[in-house]
């Protein structure tokens, strides 16, 4: 199954902050008119339902050994502390991701304000040649360098 289809928790988000339905969004990046912005965007989407993906087997998987009806001789303690582990690193890579996901959607700007060209730089430009009447770097005028050595 593609992350296209996986549901994420932060879908609502990105449909608010780019006015688009998420499946929208990914038709916009797959046909390439979609803005860096919104790739990176879709790009972070995609891992956080991977993340939530994984964590959510871990826990069917542990419901399913501790569930109250189950065989008390196929619980593995070893086991457990695998799907511990792992569920700890899926909580954590899907903290990070959404983490990513909200900083990234709070520095975008807000939907049409798009904007235009490169930014405007108000600082003068430097030029190239050293003002007249200011003394070499060597600190003698150029006159008394070719005269006397």
């Amino acid at each position: 199954m593609s992350t296209w289809t996986k549901p994420s928790s932060q879908d609502t988000h990105l449909e608010e902050a780019f006015g688009t339905p998420v499946a929208q969004l990914y038709a916009a990046a797959a046909a390439g008119t979609a803005t860096p912005g919104v790739r990176r965007a879709l790009e972070l989407r995609s891992f956080l339902a991977l993340a939530e993906e994984q964590a959510a087997r871990v826990r069917d998987r542990v419901h399913q050994h501790t569930a109250p009806d189950a065989d008390m001789s196929t619980l593995s303690a070893s086991e457990l502390r695998f799907d511990s582990q792992w569920m700890d690193a899926a909580l954590s890579a899907r903290t990070q991701y959404v983490t990513a996901l909200r900083e990234l959607l709070r520095a975008m700007p807000p939907p049409g304000t798009a904007r235009e060209g490169p930014p405007k730089l108000d600082q003068p430009w430097a030029t190239t040649r050293p003002a007249t009447g200011i003394a070499p770097v060597g600190g003698r005028p150029a006159a008394q360098n070719a005269r006397g050595r």
